[in-house]
């Protein structure tokens, strides 16, 4: 699969084809000739994150849709969602691409809307989401009403990324990186001259309509992308009725252009994002709420590849964004208007220096030194919990590997990292119940944090095609500013919000195993882990309600009092899925899947870590051949009655689900595109009642009820 001109150098002229079974590696250092590269770090002529442009030839009938992608060639665990399957799955937010894969879940505090993915029971603050390797968060972090700014339906594949391998993208991403990888910053010039994908569905169950577009093009070293998405659909139907003030509707696009040379190549895009969705449940459908944010962001890669010397490449990373949305809805008074306004200025750049490999008496030694800083800015007015706040981060991140033997590696890395937080803090009384005649004292306060972590690794193939890797990892994270500013309620979350200002850094040890296959007829991902938090920092109902300020709060009626406290914590579990091609059939296989993934989360003084998913267990059969490719699945929640302190049970749940779809190469002469895929997708098929344990909503609304949606997707 070349993806460059062909007047690329020779180092640019190597070839990678990883078909729909391989997924990328986070790991800074490119090997030659390993079935997985970088997605990050993907030179031109290597971006995996792009299919062959010029599509199938005709009489092909691709041969592997629906195969289980694993990833055999990291570290950690890398969970991976192809392109082929964002286009059958045609998910609206990272979150819904995510929910129901083994170890991760979501908020799904507005479905289809305002769902941030949650990995191993973590979410926020410990969750990184990044679009081509900047961090693309918007202020999603702050609360679970917030959307995050990215819309899958024009990404390549949605990696994410746990373990050892989130040391080189900062503390905050101490329980996992999502990543959303494109071609806004263009790495390949398509064989043709132009390549692309247009993508387009329908939803029973909300009305749904969603359109998607992307286009690359390029000639003589000048590469150039375009696309762009709209969605909308209405308030969507649970069991028994609809689930009111749940409409929503996004749009957006992206521009950008590189240069590819000689020895490397340099790039920049720019993209807008904007939407307009609605909160249900409680008191937020009660006040009509609704959010409409918008985003414009300037992001830059590329990497050069001396002649010589100790450095092999040297890349970079960097990106701008501006940040805005409004909560709209009636307030205390009665009247409707914008009851509160975030904006988020950011700026993050990264560069990283792979050394030439080192031949030792023990092995050959890779690896890559970065340099990571970022500056940002959260100005929020009105009825908004947090104060303006600027965060500023440096850091410096070592990541070596080395190869003993074939099949035995080794890998170790190390990030320290100082972060400066000032806003104006708060002093609360004790038990955080009002004092009549006192307001809580306000002071300008900066804290500084100096955060460091550590792990090492070791992955070991294994006859028959299986590989093992175990390993261990020490991560410091210091606290956000939300958790040390916070005071004041949330409209959209229907909280009042305590921060604490002594908050102190909170440190992981984590030990994790995992055995994996990616070839033949077996395909399996499993992983266990085990994780010790001192100082874990989490949000702790009180048992009170307030209004608007904080002299309510002894006898309110609509927001809930949180408090960001801090206690240690273990947390530990294990994700499992694999595939089994059984029975020959045409071209392809029958064959059966399942699935089985839980979290345990306690804290130190007995209680549970309240918003922990529930355990999954989930099993099916698909048939792919002759171009066509099918499948039931079954997937069950079980109850989850491990609730934390005023945290309710969840009852469990089953979702039946089914899907149909046909690919086909057809003459671009005649119709314009290479390939063509079209089918039918069922989810909820027995319209059973699901709740999500994980969510802020889980009393309020329901998720989905049955569902049928039509899509389509052509490629040319």
């Amino acid at each position: 699969m070349l993806l460059v001109a062909t007047s690329t150098p020779s180092w640019a002229q190597q070839s990678v084809n990883l078909g729909e079974i391989s997924v990328t590696s986070p790991s800074p250092i490119q090997r030659s000739g390993s079935g997985a590269v970088s997605a990050a770090n993907a030179s031109p002529a290597q971006s995996p994150a792009t299919p062959a442009p010029a599509g199938p030839s005709p009489g092909a009938v691709p041969s592997t849709i629906g195969v289980l992608p694993v990833a055999t060639d990291t570290f950690s665990p890398v969970t991976l969602v192809t392109r082929e399957q964002i286009a059958r799955d045609q998910p609206r937010t990272l979150g819904d691409a995510l929910f129901d894969r083994p170890g991760i879940t979501s908020s799904s505090y507005a479905p289809g809307a305002s769902s941030r993915p949650i990995i191993r029971g973590l979410d926020q603050a410990r969750v990184r989401i990044q679009e081509n390797g900047v961090v693309n968060n918007g202020v999603s972090d702050l609360g679970e009403d917030h959307a995050v700014p990215v819309n899958p339906l024009v990404s390549d594949r949605i990696e994410v990324i746990r373990g050892p391998a989130t040391l080189r993208y900062g503390s905050g991403a101490i329980g996992g990186v999502v990543s959303s990888e494109n071609n806004r910053i263009p790495t390949f010039i398509p064989l043709n001259g132009y390549s692309g994908q247009v993508t387009t569905g329908f939803s029973s169950v909300d009305n749904g309509r969603l359109g998607a577009a992307t286009v690359d093009a390029g000639k003589d070293g000048v590469a150039v992308h375009a696309d762009g998405f709209k969605t909308a659909n209405d308030s969507y139907a649970i069991p028994g009725g609809i689930q009111r003030n749940s409409y929503n509707e996004s749009q957006g696009g992206a521009v950008g252009i590189s240069a590819i040379g000689d020895r490397g190549f340099v790039g920049v895009s720019f993209s807008h994002y904007d939407a307009l969705y609605a909160i249900p449940g409680g008191v937020a459908e009660q006040n009509r709420t609704r959010l409409d944010p918008n985003q414009d962001r300037v992001t830059s890669r590329g990497e050069y590849r001396p002649l010589d010397g100790p450095i092999e490449v040297i890349r970079y990373w960097a990106g701008y964004s501006v940040y805005k949305h409004r909560e709209i809805g009636f307030g205390e008074d009665g009247i409707e208007g914008v009851q509160a306004i975030f904006k988020n200025r950011e700026a993050e750049g990264r560069i990283e220096l792979q050394h030439v490999p080192v031949f030792t008496a023990i092995g050959t030694l890779t690896g890559a030194l970065g340099f990571q800083s970022d500056r940002r800015v959260i100005n929020s007015q009105l009825e908004a919990f947090l104060p303006k706040t600027e965060s500023r981060s440096n850091a410096v991140y070592l990541f070596e590997e080395l190869e003993l033997r074939p099949g035995t590696r080794l890998q170790a890395a190390g990030r320290y990292e100082v972060d400066r937080l000032n806003s104006t803090a708060a002093q609360f009384p004790a038990g955080y119940v009002p004092v009549e005649g006192q307001e809580p004292f306000q002071y300008a306060l900066t804290r500084r944090f100096a955060p460091k972590s550590a792990s090492i690794g070791a992955l070991q193939d294994l006859p028959y095609g299986f590989v093992a890797s175990l390993n261990g990892s020490y991560v410091e994270r210091g606290p956000t500013s939300y958790e040390l500013f916070s005071q004041g309620p949330h409209d959209a979350t229907a909280t009042f919000e305590i921060g604490n200002p002594n908050l102190k850094r909170e440190r992981a040890r984590t030990v994790e195993a995992s055995i994996r296959k990616a070839d033949g007829p077996l395909r399996l991902d499993a992983t266990g882990f085990y994780t010790r938090y001192t100082g874990f920092i989490y949000r702790n109902y009180t048992g009170l309600f307030c209004d608007d300020d904080f002299a309510s709060c002894s006898g309110g009626t609509e927001n809930r009092q949180i408090v960001y406290q801090q206690q240690n914590a273990t947390f530990y579990g294990a994700e499992i899925i694999g595939q089994y091609d059984l029975l020959p059939v045409g071209n392809g296989f029958f064959g059966l899947e399942g699935q089985f993934d839980f979290v345990r989360a306690q804290l130190d003084d007995g209680s549970n870590v309240p918003r922990i998913p529930p355990y999954r267990l989930g099993g099916g059969m698909y048939v792919r051949a002759d171009g066509w490719f099918a499948r039931v699945n079954l997937l069950h929640a079980f109850d989850h009655n491990a609730t934390g302190v005023f945290e309710t049970p969840t009852k469990g749940w089953d979702d039946l689900r089914a899907e149909v779809s046909y690919t086909a190469p057809i003459d671009p002469r005649v119709y314009g595109a290479t390939e063509v895929t079209v089918g039918l997708q069922a989810r909820n098929l027995l319209d059973d009642d699901i709740r999500n344990s994980a969510s802020f909503k889980k009393d309020e609304i329901l998720l989905p009820g049955r569902n049928v949606r039509l899509f389509m997707t052509a490629r040319f």
